[in-house]
């Protein structure tokens, strides 16, 4: 039976552990200094806790946790991995440029351990959607081909390390940032008093990005504070000297925001709410 470790047990990690499991797999997680609530969407999702000696010994191990955290993750198995008596198969899957994926790589010891980069898109895995999508780069060997079959999709780049993580860079850009964008001036809105204004010719002319817009701002609101990082890695990722790059570091700004106003309360969230509830 094959054994994969997963390092983050939130929504996302949990939903591709649960798939995994339903698949045949025993499904590792690493729990130390985790919240009550992460303990219990892992027990629910099938996973088993694990010490970090026990997830490195996994056939393959993924990183799925906030983009912020991804660096301190990967030093914390390399230094594990070291002493381990493999080589390690480690993939990093999170919302990161390809600069810091190398960052990432740098971490382990060629020696110790093969590092894939991965990117995953689509929501969290659940009864009734099939939708999320693994990409794999730099993976010549195909480590990955183990995930295949279980209820993953898995889909390989040929390309080097670094070309998954542009992928979910630019998807995510267009992505996150329409909402970002939607919310900007919806809020810009409100406080001008062209808010009903706008919902309906939004309604009349855009009616596909009205929908979008209506589902993904509420979604957004308990995710905002992850994306503040990811916004940031998506500036990273194209560089100063793009004026684009601006965009996203106000895209960061913006998630910061609502983060801020969803810990104080919402008010916000609910001034966007009752203009996206309006027909």
């Amino acid at each position: 039976m094959a054994v994969i470790a997963i390092f983050g047990a939130g929504a996302m990690g949990a939903g591709i552990g649960r798939r995994l499991v339903e698949g045949g797999a025993t499904v590792l997680t690493y729990l130390e200094g985790r919240s009550p609530a992460t303990r219990e969407r892992a027990e629910a999702a099938g996973m088993r806790p694990a010490s970090l000696e026990e997830m490195v010994a996994a056939d393959i191990i993924l990183s799925i946790v906030p983009p912020a955290e991804a660096v301190s993750v990967a030093e914390k198995l390399a230094a594990v991995a070291a002493g381990h008596g493999k080589r390690i198969t480690f993939m990093d899957c999170n919302a990161i440029s390809p600069k810091t994926m190398g960052e990432v790589a740098k971490r382990f010891d060629p020696q110790h351990a093969e590092v894939l980069d991965g990117s995953i898109i689509g929501m969290p895995p659940k009864p009734g959607y099939d939708g999320t999508k693994l990409y794999v780069s730099g993976d010549a060997g195909n480590r990955s081909g183990i995930l295949a079959g279980r209820g993953l999709d898995i889909r390989r780049i040929d390309g080097p390390l670094g070309a998954a993580s542009a992928l979910k860079m630019c998807y995510g850009g267009i992505n996150k940032g329409v909402i970002g964008l939607g919310t900007a001036m919806m809020l810009a809105a409100i406080r001008s008093g062209a808010d009903q204004s706008l919902k309906g010719e939004l309604a009349d002319s855009a009616p596909d990005l009205n929908r979008k817009l209506s589902l993904g701002i509420p979604d957004m609101y308990p995710k905002a504070y992850r994306w503040v990082a990811e916004m940031e890695e998506i500036a990273a990722f194209l560089g100063e000297d793009d004026p684009a790059s601006l965009i996203f570091r106000g895209m960061a700004g913006l998630y910061r925001k609502v983060t801020e106003d969803r810990n104080a309360g919402g008010e916000l969230a609910a001034q966007l709410d009752g203009l996206l509830a309006r027909e």
